[in-house]
Formats: C-alpha cells, sequence, structure tokens
C-alpha cells in the first residue's frame, strides 16, 4: 500500500470514528492531523482555537512567516516542501552556544532564553511550543509586556509540571493560538499543528 493511500485510509477511520466536531469546519482538519498523528481521540475534546486562529495562521503562513519551535525534533517534523513554497524558515534555538552559555550565565532554562532571542528577532514568527511549559509561560510574559506580537501561537507541551498552568496562561493572551489542554502534546503534535495549517493554505 502506497503512503497516500495509508493516510487516506488512516484519514477514513479518524473521520468515522471521532464524535461529531462542535467547532468551526476550518479547525476540523488541523484536529485531525493531531489525531492521525498521535492516535489519540482526546484531542479532539482538548484542542482550544482562539477566533481566526486557523484562517490568521494560514495568512501569516502564505506571507513567509518564520516558523519558532522549541524543540529540534518540533523543526525537523515541519514539512520543508511545504516550508519552501513561501519561503518559511524553521528555526530552533535550543542548541545554539550562546543560548546555551547565557542560560547558564543567569542560572534560567535555555527555553527562556531561546524564547528571548526569538522575539527579539522575529517577533511575529509562529511560535510552536511541543515540549517546554517555561518556554510558553515566557512567552507570554514576552507578549504581555509588548516585546513580540506572535502571528500565532501553538501551545502543546507535554508533562506535568507547569504545563496545564502554562497552556491556561496562554489562552489569557490577546494573540492567536492553538492549544491542547491539559498534559497531553508533544513536538510531534506542534510540529502537525504547523503541517496542517501548511497543507490548508490556498495558493
Amino acid at each position: 500500500m502506497r503512503p497516500d493511500e495509508i493516510e487516506r485510509k488512516s484519514m477514513e477511520t479518524i473521520a468515522r470514528e471521532m464524535e461529531p466536531w462542535q467547532g468551526l469546519p476550518e479547525e476540523l482538519p488541523v484536529v485531525k492531523r493531531v489525531i492521525h498523528t498521535t492516535a489519540d481521540f482526546d484531542f479532539a475534546k482538548n484542542m482550544r482555537f482562539s477566533p481566526d486562529a486557523v484562517k490568521l495562521a494560514r495568512a501569516a503562513l502564505k506571507g513567509g512567516a518564520c516558523v519558532v519551535t522549541d524543540t529540534n525534533m518540533a523543526a525537523a517534523g515541519v514539512n520543508k516542501a511545504a516550508c519552501a513554497r513561501f519561503g518559511i524558515s524553521v528555526v530552533c534555538r535550543m542548541a545554539d552556544p550562546d543560548i546555551r552559555s547565557e542560560a547558564a550565565a543567569r542560572g534560567v532554562t535555555r527555553a527562556v532564553v531561546s524564547m528571548e532571542a526569538a522575539a527579539e528577532a522575529t517577533p511575529n514568527a509562529v511560535f510552536a511550543i511541543g515540549n517546554a511549559p517555561t518556554a510558553l509561560i515566557h512567552l507570554c510574559e514576552l507578549i504581555d509586556e509588548g516585546k513580540c506580537a506572535p502571528s500565532l501561537v501553538i501551545g502543546v507541551p507535554v508533562g506535568f509540571v507547569n504545563v496545564v498552568e502554562s497552556k491556561e496562561r496562554l489562552v489569557r493572551t490577546n494573540v492567536p493560538y492553538i492549544a491542547a489542554m491539559g498534559r497531553k502534546g508533544g513536538s510531534a503534535v506542534a510540529s502537525a499543528i504547523v503541517n496542517a495549517l501548511l497543507y490548508g493554505i490556498e495558493e
């Protein structure tokens, strides 16, 4: 069976087995892509979208907005061919030597410093946070301080410490967001959401 046939059958299974979607039609492909990535139907209940988040994010990506991630895994999972259509760069600064050195000197996480660097370099980027709740919390602080205005924040960190709180913090900001409430998420979920947005852009 060809890869495209496998994906088609998978999406048919998801459509058949998930409960009727209560959100907006343009949000459904994003949710289905996350379920396709995780095989977890809980995301159909956990995903939250700010008003017009999908529309605004696709417009930004079509215009070549940078995608900033908090892990190299999330960056690697973003479809580079789809990005190339619109001149989109995908950036993760977590492993940069300067980030590592500054974080050690200040006694903070690399996630915090990487968000500061991204906010300064690309304040209007699409931020996809799938691993580090400290990155998401600090990004929200930077937003509230007027230091950046992301085109979209994807807030889907996974885990147990400050994860739920970071997402609740995100939905109180005044920027477009897509969040997976609760403990579930991850880098693969973050990149799946970016890809769903990219795949739905109309030429």
